[in-house]
């Protein structure tokens, strides 16, 4: 094979696996992980709302802002798991910790639960920059065949190098152990040792140091939730007809959470000629 056909064949692999980008300036607060090519895609705006507005979600909020506040000064801080309900502000809660503590130059980066097997190139790139990040990933889980859970035991509690110190991860599930109900029960049942089938996989979620419950809220709460939305955007209602219509519409939607009562208050305040 000559040197031009080479020379060919070299660069339709380039164009195939382009090199990664080089690491942003780091003027944006927030980041998404694209890895095709590898590089951290800035985010202008997160979307979001305001810590104030989570409701029902008292001790979880405190729990993992002072977590996070204590990370964002340079001290010890736990990785988090925060598990439970649909709805319930678990991604909300992680984003607006983060506008909580922006100013203090804390900046956010998303990994999509697809992406989890690059993650050792990310802490790459991420150690070696000047600033303390939260890595997000938000709706974890694995399957039965799913290996990927093992690159995430690097960012857990790593191997030689473990998590760089400016790192600290937090991932949202609706499983508590990351896998289903079933599937753990399966491993048990057909295993030659089921102990040790089960084991590997479940004590992933043993390696947050931070387990943290979201459960289904009661109707009271789900109430509250929506007159707090309407206070903070100064929307005035006969409060009978607030609560006649936002019992309709959970009612509808067969639960009762907080993304159901933002979705109720988003169509509230359109009828209402309000901006969110």
């Amino acid at each position: 094979m000559n040197d031009a056909a080479l020379e060919r064949i070299a660069d339709a692999l380039d164009r195939l696996a382009p090199l990664p980008q080089p690491a942003p300036a780091w003027d944006a607060s927030a980041y998404v992980w694209d890895t095709a090519p590898d590089r951290l895609v800035p985010v202008p705006e997160v979307n979001r709302i305001a810590l104030d507005l989570l409701l029902g979600i008292d001790r979880a909020r405190d729990t993992l802002l002072d977590n996070t506040r204590r990370f964002a000064q340079g001290l010890p801080a736990n990785n988090a798991l925060l598990w439970g309900a649909r709805g319930m502000g678990k991604s909300s809660l992680v984003k607006a910790i983060h506008g909580e503590l922006e100013a203090t130059g804390l900046k956010l980066v998303e990994l999509q639960r697809e992406d989890i097997q690059t993650v050792g190139r990310l802490l790459a790139l991420l150690r070696a920059a000047p600033h303390r990040f939260v890595l997000y990933c938000d709706d974890l889980s694995f399957s039965h065949d799913d290996a990927a859970y093992k690159s995430l035991k690097a960012v857990l509690d790593g191997g030689i190098e473990g998590r760089p110190d400016n790192v600290i991860f937090y991932a949202t599930s609706n499983r508590r152990h990351l896998m289903p109900r079933d599937m753990i029960e399966n491993e048990r049942g057909s295993a030659i040792n089921p102990a040790e089938a089960v084991e590997e996989k479940v004590s992933l979620s043993d390696r947050f140091g931070l387990w943290l419950g979201f459960h289904a809220c009661d109707q009271d709460s789900y109430l509250a939730m929506i007159q707090g939305y309407c206070d903070a955007h100064d929307l005035v209602i006969d409060g009978d007809t607030l609560r006649a219509e936002a019992i309709e519409w959970q009612a509808t939607r067969g639960s009762r959470s907080g993304r159901v009562a933002w979705q109720f208050f988003t169509d509230l305040a359109g009828r209402h000629g309000i901006s969110v």
